[in-house]
């Protein structure tokens, strides 16, 4: 009988993980990387529950010297003296910021924590003075360049790009204390932060010319995460547990989990890469489930795309640069930006001539939740259960031809919706219907060129082509004549499929669909 693997699900603490003897994937090898590049700063973006926490409690334990955590990994080898460097480590992923002054009680706990242990009365009651005394008493006192570890720098910032009173005075408070790294520079070792954004106008990045952001570096893309080699070399026996708990073959049950929770790439050339929180829930649990989406709610997320008015045909196929990923400002919260520092894009294509990147949705555990979670800010559900089943029938529909059933169903889903700008109706209606086309499978494309002109939308079935053109405050006849004016359904003509034209006519004062027209071809 094997021994038992314990899987750290949710586990931050690198101490606790190596004292319980729980499974860890030897992440090491990087800091020889980071050592050996001789800077002082560097700065590392990832989604949440992607491990960045767990490697800055490595990295802790590390300069503080605690070599018998370290037997048997990679760093246990590496020619490093193991004598103790004071560190500094700042958590601010324990707070939801919603209040003006959570950012400060953080911040005079962990000075104090400080001050204490270091034995400083402070003489002034200000955050950056205070912190610039405690990195040269820690040095002064140790002999030993000072290791300032932060976790989450930017959540007071990115938990509030909804209210700029909120973001104003927390960003202000960071960057008070931040500016420390370079004015103390002759006391510090080594600066690693970590966040999901880079905040262009915080002083930590506009004042430290030389930080080194690792984020979109092919040599750091398996940081925090599961590599294919890793999945391997390290969960073989959960893996058996899973193929055998199911009925499955090792070989099925990988196909199932690179389809689920792989597809992550971080880098122009990154290797494929696994979500951890995910992968370890299911080797703990042996059942499959949409672990990492259910652990987070993306809602300002979703109100911030629905605000922006855009298509969410271009969002999920989007192409950017990479600078275009990097930042975040509060005036300008580009939602293509929030999607991928959040984790529900992810890079899945890099042109080198061009140097533009495509960007895709990661995998079906994020197609499925995301979509689910989005949806009925598009549509009128009332609770989960209604919405999966009216998405159940509204396929059905679809797929048997049944064009009446499906327009009397988005009828329904669109009674009523409050939508904030006449203009969007129409985009909303494009959007709702990519989305429930991307959850069931179907092709689904928006604005379609043809020779002719666009269609607003197009479906392709095995036994159906669907052709929609959507009229704000018009008619359905109208709707349709322009399908076929335009001979919209010429390119289609030769296949086999039977072409369902629908002309539809959406009310800005009704808000829903008044009406439309059906016609069938072939």
């Amino acid at each position: 009988m094997g021994v038992e693997i314990k899987y750290p699900v949710g586990e931050q603490s690198f101490k606790a993980l190596r004292e319980r003897e729980c499974l860890y994937v030897d992440k090491t090898r990087f800091l020889e990387r980071l050592l050996e590049k001789g800077s002082k700063y560097y700065f590392l973006a990832r989604p949440r529950r992607f491990g960045k926490s767990l490697f800055l409690s490595m990295m802790k334990c590390f300069f503080e010297g605690r070599r018998e955590l370290f037997t048997g990994l990679y760093a246990d080898s590496m020619d490093w003296d193991w004598q103790p460097h004071p560190v500094l480590y700042l958590d601010l992923n324990q707070e939801s910021y919603a209040k003006r002054e959570s950012l400060s009680q953080v911040l005079e706990n962990k000075l104090s924590e400080w001050e204490k242990f270091y034995g400083i009365t402070p003489e002034i009651d200000n955050f950056s003075v205070r912190f610039e005394s405690i990195i040269k008493t820690a040095y002064e006192k140790t002999g030993k360049g000072v290791v300032i570890l932060v976790d989450e720098y930017d959540k007071p910032l990115v938990n509030n790009l909804h209210d700029e009173e909120l973001f104003v005075s927390f960003r202000e408070q960071l960057t008070a204390v931040y500016s420390n790294f370079k004015s103390s520079a002759e006391y510090i070792r080594l600066v690693f932060l970590t966040g999901v954004s880079r905040f262009a106008h915080l002083s930590v990045f506009s004042g430290l010319n030389n930080i080194t952001d690792i984020s979109f570096t092919d040599a750091y893309s398996g940081i925090c995460g599961i590599s294919e080699k890793e999945l391997v070399e390290n969960f073989q026996p959960g893996m058996r547990a899973i193929a055998e708990k199911h009925g499955k073959t090792p070989e099925q049950v990988r196909d199932d989990l690179k389809k689920r929770y792989d597809g992550y790439h971080f880098s122009k050339r990154s290797e494929d890469i696994y979500n951890p929180y995910s992968l370890l829930n299911v080797m703990e649990e042996s059942e499959f489930g949409n672990f990492w989406i259910k652990s987070g709610i993306p809602t300002l997320l979703a109100q911030q795309l629905k605000k922006s008015g855009m298509d969410l045909g271009e969002v999920f196929n989007a192409q950017c640069f990479i600078e275009d990923l990097a930042g975040l400002d509060f005036e300008t919260p580009r939602p293509i930006a929030l999607l991928y520092q959040r984790g529900y894009l992810t890079i899945k294509g890099y042109d080198t001539e061009s140097e533009v990147c495509t960007l895709g949705i990661p995998n079906n555990e994020v197609k499925a939740g995301f979509l689910n979670f989005l949806l009925p800010y598009y549509a009128n559900f009332h609770g989960e259960t209604s919405a999966r089943f009216s998405v159940f029938k509204f396929v059905g529909e679809f797929r048997s031809g049944d064009a009446e059933a499906v327009m009397r169903r988005l009828q329904g889903m669109f009674a009523s919706i409050p939508y904030d700008m006449e203009m969007q109706c129409e985009r909303n209606l494009h959007n709702a219907l990519l989305m429930l086309m991307m959850l069931v499978g179907m092709e689904v494309r928006t604005e379609l060129r043809t020779s002719s002109g666009r269609i607003d939308l197009f479906v392709k079935t095995d036994r159906y082509y669907y052709i929609i053109e959507l009229k704000l405050n018009g008619s359905p006849r109208q709707a349709l004549d322009q399908i076929n004016d335009k001979r919209y359904a010429l390119p289609f003509a030769t296949d086999n499929r039977e072409i369902i034209k629908i002309g539809v006519n959406f009310s800005s004062e009704s808000r829903t669909i008044e009406g439309w027209e059906i016609e069938r071809q072939g």
